[in-house]
């Protein structure tokens, strides 16, 4: 008979079949501890919040929500890396990511099904934008020069600002989505386009090229109303604010009425609201705010700085950036608000298009190339918020005259219209921002002509307005201006969208607020007799043109 095997297990076998075991233990919990310690959820919570206590994540398709999960915590953990090169003051434990959307609705939950990986791809490029400008020393904020390169303008309005993730989802991925119907139907503003994205949200605009309001908001025509008395005004003065160049600081050259400091707009069918320098400043937190024009533009542009010094606690932090003092001999100007990141500049350009010269004849002659855009406009470029105008000098003796001056190509016209040539002076202009200005990073306006108020004679023949302490209760003008009429003719025609600031009508009451014979230290006139009626003193009314824009801004 077959002896029976036996079943036993050699001590050798046992040994290599413990190691084992153990091993796999051993990697299995090492691998859980690993896996456990680089998850990010565990570490961190990411917030969006838009305004409408929707979560927006949840909101998504089944198919595309977890891919959207995870792209967001793909781009929370590459920020975490950013924040390593000192970009950002976050701290990498227990941090939390806030998006403010500030729309009232989610714009994420309106997605399709294919739109996780456009996310995905918005966040990811959105970090890698941000440690290329910490690359670049963009965020430094030096106080050099203002003159960024096109890329560095392109990415200024992101440094330091975690909203632009969101910003980047709303433009890329909201416009092909959706049509959004964010509009202003205001009375002389125009916006025109074909529905083109601004940075503050997309506006479809109607064939007919005017701005449509949501229900919700009553139509208003800013132009129409009343120039109100209010103690409480003005914002500032001639001694809180350093950057009011001689000729618009009428106090300080010895005007002694202060009444047309007082007055405050009301639109009949709404209200403007009051400037909020601390909101304003906010708004154009890490963004350019560019003023390109002629002097009344600089008008504009230091009402702006006045103003906006009524929201900064030290002034030292607000500085121009070549050091240079405000003078009628220098063009162009950089303010850096530091605590803001942002920029208010102004460049001067008379026309828009290039000031040059060229040979009639014999003679070498100053002309206007009504077909070439200034030489400057480089510099505008890159700006969140460009403020243009052109009207003034287009009534002195050589652009009304049109006599050899203005040139096309090679050509210098024998005579031509001064409507025409603003007219092709727009044209050129307008080429040149659907050429160059992306809508979906800048907002464009354009302020319409102010009024002047010379009595007796022109500007240079013995005009003055020194008598007037009050606004007038009615203007004269019974005619839409013929410039503005162009101005929107030539807007129809552009692909960019670009907003009307219509000034002219509600200014045109306030002969009351120009320097006069306080647009110098001496209180006198020049020795021709001529007095500044065109310019305005500040404080004054141009506090109001920029408390219009405050308003279309927060709209």
């Amino acid at each position: 008979m077959e002896k029976q095997k036996s079943f036993s297990i050699k001590p050798t076998r046992f040994m290599v079949f413990s190691f084992t075991v153990s091993f796999s233990l051993s990697l299995l919990a090492f691998f859980s501890i690993w896996v456990i310690h680089s998850t990010p959820i565990l570490h961190q919570e990411t917030h969006f919040n838009f305004g409408s206590g929707h979560d927006p994540v949840g909101d998504f398709s089944t198919n595309s929500s977890n891919e959207v999960k995870d792209a967001i915590l793909i781009g929370t953990q590459l920020r975490e890396s950013v924040n390593a090169s000192g970009f950002s003051n976050f701290s990498r434990k227990d941090q939390e990511t806030h998006f403010d959307f500030g729309s009232g609705h989610d714009p994420v939950g309106d997605f399709s099904t294919n739109s996780s990986n456009a996310v995905k791809d918005a966040i990811l490029i959105d970090t890698q934008l941000k440690e290329s400008v910490n690359t670049s020393g963009v965020s430094n904020f030096s106080r050099k020069d203002c003159d960024l390169n096109d890329t560095q303008d392109s990415l200024s309005h992101l440094n330091g600002s975690v909203h632009s993730v969101g910003e980047l989802i709303s433009s890329v991925l909201i416009a092909p989505k959706q049509k959004v119907n964010k509009s202003l139907d205001f009375d002389g503003v125009v916006i025109n386009g074909n529905g083109s994205e601004s940075l503050f949200g997309k506006v479809e605009v109607s064939k007919n090229s005017e701005i449509q309001e949501s229900t919700s908001k009553k139509s208003c025509d800013v132009s129409k109303g009343k120039w109100v008395f209010d103690d409480s005004y003005p914002l500032y003065t001639n001694a809180t604010c350093p950057f009011i160049d001689e000729g618009f600081s009428c106090q300080t050259n010895g005007r002694l009425d202060k009444d047309y400091m007082k007055w405050r707009w009301q639109p009949d069918d709404c209200d403007i609201p009051r400037f909020n320098a601390t909101a304003m400043l906010n708004l154009i937190r890490g963004k350019r705010l560019v003023f390109v024009g002629d002097s009344i533009n600089r008008n504009q542009w230091e009402s702006m700085l006045c103003l906006l010094m009524g929201g900064i606690k030290d002034p030292k932090r607000v500085f121009e950036a070549r050091g240079r003092r405000i003078t009628k001999e220098k063009g162009n100007y950089c303010f850096k608000f530091l605590d803001y990141k942002c920029t208010v500049e102004f460049y001067v350009s008379h026309y828009l298009v290039h000031e040059g010269k060229a040979r009639v004849g014999k003679k070498r002659l100053q002309t206007l190339r009504i077909d070439t855009m200034d030489r400057g406009a480089s510099r505008w470029k890159g700006a969140d918020i460009i403020v243009f105008n052109t009207a003034h000098w287009w009534s002195h003796y050589k652009t009304k005259s049109g006599v050899n001056y203005y040139q096309e190509g090679q050509q210098v016209h024998p005579r031509l219209d001064v409507s025409t040539a603003f007219q092709k002076a727009l044209m050129t202009w307008g080429s040149w921002l659907d050429k160059y200005i992306n809508p979906r990073k800048t907002l464009v306006f354009f302020r319409s002509s102010a009024p002047s108020h010379f009595r007796g004679g022109q500007w240079n023949a013995g005009g003055h307005c020194r008598e007037a302490s009050q606004p007038l209760n009615k203007t004269s003008r019974t005619t839409y201006s013929e410039k503005n009429i162009i101005l929107e003719e030539v807007l129809r025609q552009m692909k960019i969208p670009v907003t009307i600031l219509n000034i002219t009508s509600f200014s045109d009451y306030r002969v009351d607020g120009h320097p006069s014979v306080y647009g110098r230290s001496s209180g006198k006139s020049s020795s021709s007799g001529g007095q500044d009626c065109s310019h305005w003193c500040l404080p004054g009314v141009p506090d109001t043109w920029n408390e219009l824009l405050y308003f279309y801004l927060q709209s």
